[in-house]
């Protein structure tokens, strides 16, 4: 019930959103596409949305001076539409969805959608074809590369020569703010504190590195109790004084940054664990292991971890890169993940349950069965028809994936720049910018076309 009024708040934003700074059209879509980011990582009970929504309502129709009338095209999103009337308007893949009262109907025709995506096609948006930069600071594979979080400028790269690198993009011409030095052995991956001024990051030595972003210092290093190697960390969305860690006994841990000490609680997996996301409240945590398994722990507020499922999808494969989204578009409203596994497969898993139980949505060959290859969904989405996710590939290209589209038609670009595996890939907070890197250790970050 709640997610229904999650895109029935949006479509309210979108009603309202063509009177919004009327000489300036790319604040209102930006304006849009950031109400679509906040809406879709909050959490409230069905009651909290409803109360939400009268009391926002009643505050845009003070604003702009103006209503919404039962009767108009414009308010087709939140009318009550009987069953019978959907099913003629949505296609196979949402007809399966209970519609409730008050929901949004999710029709080609649907505002909201134009509203997020300014009327062009899904190709155009993902239209990313010029170089904006290339980086090469960094003298073996960057591992990973990330933008901070709501930031259009700052990207951070980890890489096997033991550094990470913080560039801006934004300047003339974009530069390397800083090189974190510290670690003895290869950086396998790293991620950005809430507020941006931290960086963890993890290593084959052995610990965990939180770096200080302004002043460039490394405030804390925390070893693994077992000294494993530590192959990926995230901290936790809603308690970032917790770092889930994952390590080269198969063990998931948690760190407690105020102390610099690895908590006595961890669940033991099993091989060698690559990957980790977590729910946008933390409280399900999802990792991948070199034994083609995706298990799903339960996480408490206290940072005490429960494994509740266990999934394999491939026992001679490896899953490197594991990503959350709470949901993509009109068409998929669940909760998914995105998978890459050494199988040549990129999967999409619906998430069925509270206990992180997981049900495979779609499957897109692509070419990967050696290296670290990590895959995201792009944020250009909400009610429009139509869903993107971006993976590299050991082709060294960048495909652009319409997840809605039938396999042998869903790729909708791709970028041919690299030289060897692109094994990273990530999108700065307004879209304007995609970073990739290889295992050369270059780093491209590529502008959307103009006029998309």
């Amino acid at each position: 019930m709640a997610r229904p009024l999650q895109q029935q708040a949006f479509a309210l934003d979108a009603r309202f959103n063509a009177h919004r700074a009327p000489s300036n059209p790319n604040f209102r879509t930006l304006y849009i596409r950031r109400r679509s980011q906040l809406l879709r990582d909050t959490e409230r009970n069905p009651e909290s949305w409803k109360q939400y929504l009268r009391v926002r309502t009643q505050l845009l129709q003070q604003r702009y001076g103006c209503s919404l009338e039962p009767g108009t095209t414009s308010t087709a999103l939140s009318r009550t539409v009987s069953k019978a009337s959907i099913q003629s308007e949505v296609s196979p893949l949402t007809r399966n969805v209970q519609v409730t009262e008050g929901s949004v109907v999710p029709t080609n025709q649907a505002e909201a959608s134009r509203a997020m995506v300014g009327g062009t096609t899904i190709a155009e948006n993902y239209a990313f074809v010029g170089v904006h930069h290339i980086f090469d600071q960094h003298s073996e594979a960057v591992t990973m590369v990330k933008f901070a979080n709501n930031d259009r400028s700052r990207l951070c790269c980890s890489s096997l020569d033991t550094t990470l690198s913080i560039c801006c993009v934004d300047t003339k011409p974009p530069s390397v703010i800083s090189v974190l030095r510290g670690h003895n052995k290869a950086v396998t991956g790293f991620d950005w504190s809430a507020n941006n001024d931290l960086i963890a990051s993890s290593s084959l030595d052995g610990t965990i590195k939180v770096w200080n972003v302004v002043k460039n210092v490394c405030l804390r290093t925390i070893s693994d109790p077992t000294n494993a190697p530590l192959l990926c960390c995230l901290y936790n969305p809603i308690n970032n004084n917790l770092l889930i860690t994952g390590n080269g006994r198969g063990e998931v841990c948690i760190a407690n940054v105020s102390t610099g000490l690895f908590m006595k609680n961890s669940c033991k997996i099993g091989g060698n664990i690559l990957s980790l996301t977590s729910d946008t409240n933390g409280q399900i945590v999802w990792v991948g292991n070199d034994k083609g398994e995706i298990a799903s722990l339960l996480c408490d507020i206290s940072g005490n971890l429960c494994r509740t499922r266990r999934l394999t999808l491939s026992t001679s494969n490896t899953i490197t890169s594991i990503t959350y989204r709470a949901w993509i578009s009109r068409e998929a409203h669940d909760p998914m993940l995105l998978v890459n596994c050494t199988d040549s497969t990129v999967c999409l898993f619906r998430v069925i349950d509270h206990e992180g139980g997981l049900q495979l949505k779609r499957k897109f060959q692509n070419r990967h069965q050696r290296h670290f290859v990590k895959s995201i969904f792009c944020p250009i989405m909400s009610f429009r028809q139509g869903a993107c996710i971006v993976t590299g590939s050991e082709d060294s290209c960048v495909y652009f994936l319409d997840i809605e589209k039938p396999v042998s038609r869903a790729c909708v670009n791709t970028l041919q720049g690299h030289a060897s595996p692109v094994l990273g890939v990530t999108f700065n907070y307004d879209e304007s910018l995609l970073a990739t890197c290889d295992l050369e250790g270059l780093v491209i970050v590529w502008k959307r076309a103009a006029g998309s």
